[in-house]
């Protein structure tokens, strides 16, 4: 039996193995990535139709039409050059760029920032951004006009304690503001006088005090008007020669002293003499300081009404 077991043939059985199905690969990832995109992009498109006007839509039209294609190269160049979406930014085509307004709600909307020095107030705007009215920008050019004056009035007044010699004729010196601007008034008193009685040619302390009162007022752009005026005394001499002719000599020759001190002639207004028709005493017409002369820095509003009516308004 040994001997028969040996004869036979020795059979190898092979199994195979049961495997897994085959694979059906990742195709319908992508096609629902696909799918994800367009809706995603079809949502933009209806919150963009909903939250822009119909100049932004045209505008955004525009952008990818083949017609805003740049002339001049921009951005990437070629075909890729056009307007840009962002605020600042290389915009080749004439029209203006496109921005989305979004209006936020009362929980979300942000605190309004602090102004800044070069916001629209100090610009002469409103923060709103809208004009201001004529009142309001006349109102302010007033004030600022106002306080020009008020600082060349200090500077004068301390130009003239600054010199020993004008002490005296500092009490001589009015300065207020009237409707036709700042006038500054130099006046006689007892026993001090400008010029020399029935005289033209001031003494050098008024010249040297003109000087001063040009040096205050050079930096101004003002036009100026020069008023020269008498007491009521009369003219003593016979040759027809009176106060009219007196005060207006006076008045010419404070002009050539404004401009020998370094005063632009063009920005003089007027030279007028008024003899006694206009006392700075009313109820005193002889008295000194009734003789005097006016120097007025014209407000702007002033000097154009003088330029289109031809004569000065009355003094304030």
């Amino acid at each position: 039996m040994a001997g028969t077991d040996a004869n036979k043939p020795i059979i190898i059985k092979k199994v195979k193995k049961g495997g897994h199905h085959g694979h059906h690969g990742g195709a319908w990832k992508v096609a629902y990535a696909d799918f994800v995109t367009a809706m995603m992009a079809f949502f933009l498109l209806l919150w963009l139709l909903n939250a822009t006007t119909d100049e932004q839509k045209r505008g955004i039209a525009d952008y990818f039409s083949p017609t805003a294609v740049a002339q001049n190269t921009s951005g990437a160049g070629g075909v890729l050059g056009g307007t840009s979406l962002s605020r600042d930014g290389t915009l080749s085509s004439d029209r203006s760029p496109v921005g989305i307004t979004i209006a936020l709600t009362p929980d979300t909307e942000s605190e309004p920032s602090e102004k800044e020095p070069g916001d629209a107030e100090s610009t002469g705007e409103a923060a709103s951004g809208e004009a201001l009215s004529d009142e309001e920008l006349e109102r302010q050019l007033t004030e600022r006009e106002a306080e020009k004056f008020a600082q060349a009035e200090e500077s004068l007044r301390q130009a003239i304690r600054a010199v020993p010699e004008l002490q005296d004729l500092a009490k001589q010196l009015l300065v207020d503001q009237t409707s036709e601007g700042m006038r500054i008034q130099i006046v006689d008193r007892e026993r001090v006088s400008m010029f020399p009685s029935g005289s033209a040619e001031m003494f050098g302390r008024t010249r040297q005090l003109m000087g001063l009162v040009a040096n205050a007022i050079g930096q101004l752009p003002n036009r100026i008007a020069i008023k020269g005026h008498t007491d009521a005394t009369p003219f003593s001499s016979g040759s027809g020669y009176s106060n009219w002719e007196l005060s207006t000599d006076r008045a010419n020759a404070s002009r050539r002293a404004l401009i020998n001190a370094g005063l632009n002639a063009s920005r003089i207004e007027s030279v007028v003499g008024r003899a006694d028709q206009e006392p700075l005493l009313a109820d005193q017409p002889y008295s000194p300081r009734n003789r005097r002369i006016s120097i007025i820095l014209l407000r702007e509003k002033t000097s154009q009404a003088k330029s289109s009516t031809g004569r000065p308004p009355s003094d304030g």
